[in-house]
This record gives C-alpha cells, sequence and structure tokens, in this order.
C-alpha cells in the first residue's frame, strides 16, 4: 500500500491528521442518495481502491441510504487501517419517499450517534459534524441546543472531534463557545466563492474546510475558461478545478464523490496536478 497520501496531510488535533484529497462516499448509495447502489462489488472496490491510493480521510453519514454506505465502508474496510479517519455527520434523516428531514432533537442525534457506531463498527467516531441549514445555503437559526448534545456525547467518549456542516460565522462562533469545531463543510467550489470570508476564518483559526460540490454537484461546472486552462494543462476540467480547491487554500480538505474505479483515480490524480502562475490567475477570475 502507498504511504504517499494525495495532496499531502493536514493536522487538526494529535490524533487527527487527514489526506487532504479525501473521498466522499454519497455517491455509493443509489440514485438520489437512496438505497443499494447499482453494482456493489463496484462500491466495495471503490472504497478499497480510494484507500490503497493513500487516502486516509473518508466521509459519510448514516442517511446515506440510509444506512447502506456505512455498512459499505464497513464490509470494505474494516477492521480500518490505523491512519484511517471516517468523517460522518448527522442532523437529518430520510423518508420512506427518500425525503430529506431535519432531525435536530436530543433524542435524533443521541440515536443517529449510536446507530454510526454500530454501522461503522467502530466505539467511537473520528469526527462528528452537526448538519445544519439547507440543503446548499445555511440559516441564521441557533444550534447551540443540538451542538451541545453533541459536546456531551464528545465528553462521553462516542466522539473524538466535532465539525459543523451548512453553517454561518455567527454559528460557528456560537459552536466555538460550546467546543471545540475541527472542520467545516460548506457548498464552495470555484465558481461559487460567497463562504470566502468564512474559508479565510478558518485557515486563520486552524480550522479544515472541506467543500461539499466540489465539482458542482447538481449543476456540474461549466466554464470556457477552466476548460480551456485544463487543456493546457493536459488534464480534465474537473481535475482542474480540484487542483484550484487544494492550491487556493491550506485549510481545504477535498471529499469529491464516485462509484466507479476510473473517475476515482481521475480524481485523486488531481492531487498531483501542478498550477502555474498564469494558469492560477485565469482560474482565479471564473468567479469574479
Amino acid at each position: 500500500m502507498t504511504t504517499t497520501h494525495p495532496g499531502g496531510t493536514l493536522t487538526l488535533a494529535d490524533d487527527l491528521t487527514l489526506s487532504r484529497m479525501g473521498y466522499g462516499a454519497m455517491q455509493l448509495a443509489g440514485p438520489g442518495v437512496f438505497g443499494p447502489p447499482k453494482d456493489r462489488d463496484q462500491a466495495i472496490a471503490v472504497l478499497r481502491e480510494a484507500v490503497r491510493l493513500g487516502v486516509t480521510h473518508i466521509d459519510t453519514s448514516d442517511y446515506y441510504g440510509p444506512v447502506v454506505v456505512n455498512e459499505l465502508i464497513k464490509e470494505a474496510l474494516h477492521p480500518y487501517p490505523h491512519d484511517l479517519r471516517i468523517i460522518t455527520k448527522v442532523g437529518a434523516t430520510r423518508g420512506p419517499d427518500a425525503s430529506w428531514n431535519p432531525a435536530l432533537s436530543r433524542q435524533d442525534l443521541i440515536t443517529a450517534v449510536h446507530d454510526n457506531l454500530t454501522h461503522l463498527g467502530v466505539e467511537a467516531l473520528d469526527v462528528v459534524n452537526l448538519r445544519v441549514g439547507g440543503l446548499l445555503a445555511p440559516t441564521d437559526d441557533s444550534l447551540a441546543e443540538p451542538f451541545a448534545v453533541l459536546a456531551e456525547l464528545r465528553r462521553q467518549g462516542l466522539i473524538r472531534h466535532l465539525g459543523l456542516s451548512h453553517i454561518t460565522g455567527t454559528q460557528l462562533t456560537e459552536a466555538q463557545q460550546i467546543a471545540p469545531v475541527v472542520t467545516v463543510q460548506n457548498f464552495y467550489n470555484i465558481a461559487n466563492r460567497q463562504d470566502e470570508p468564512l474559508l479565510t476564518r478558518c485557515a486563520d483559526e486552524g480550522i479544515s474546510f472541506a467543500p461539499f460540490f466540489p465539482l458542482g454537484g447538481f449543476t456540474p461546472l461549466q466554464s470556457d475558461t477552466l476548460t480551456k486552462v485544463a487543456h493546457s494543462l493536459n488534464a480534465t476540467p474537473q481535475q482542474t478545478a480540484l487542483a484550484w480547491l487544494l492550491h487556493h487554500s491550506p485549510a481545504i480538505l477535498l471529499i469529491p464523490g464516485t462509484s466507479t474505479l476510473s473517475h476515482l483515480r481521475e480524481n485523486i490524480a488531481a492531487a498531483d496536478l501542478t498550477l502555474p502562475a498564469d494558469a492560477l490567475a485565469e482560474l482565479d477570475g471564473i468567479a469574479e
């Protein structure tokens, strides 16, 4: 197995070092992140290949599937490599119609943490992100009550570290008054940089920033400039967009998702893509 971690590593605590190029497991579930994968054997193979290629940072949730993705991770990788860190999130459930429903009550969160422990087959969760806000945009609601529940579970030893997803700077400050925050996961990519001030703050405070939908998500990135620069680098636009994120801030961790081996390898190869100054300047202008 390789000892090189794609994109290098980022250390957030004495017991928390993550490969900057991680893997987002959401797409291993069926269509709409619901139900079993189309190809279970390939899903298992993708997880094992990610680890073989040096990824030590897997992003997941028990509501992917639901349960399906965490059970795939356990089947593929348990007993886990000593340096693998699995980051999960709580704060929502799935309805029988595949709907995404908030689940932020005390009992919801306690149940979610215990379910993640069971389905991943671990005694403590490396990182638990509290998911608040809407699908793409955060709300201004207080997160003190649900975050305090997770802080309590951390004190009990069921969670090692805490993070946040879909949040504002005000909510980050609110959470930090309750317990340390090691990571923020918000919507951000080369064409959508509304959270630039929050990213800068995270970098200044030693908090990692993991963009979800780093390649656009439901509306894949499309830019003539991105395509042109990618062509000049003999890379794909997707690889170039991922490489830009790694260059843009040392706080960024990547969690691109895929359900195929070819796309996985393509994504991970982006960590080795060098962006010359003129290419960076062109890419920086995309969102202006």
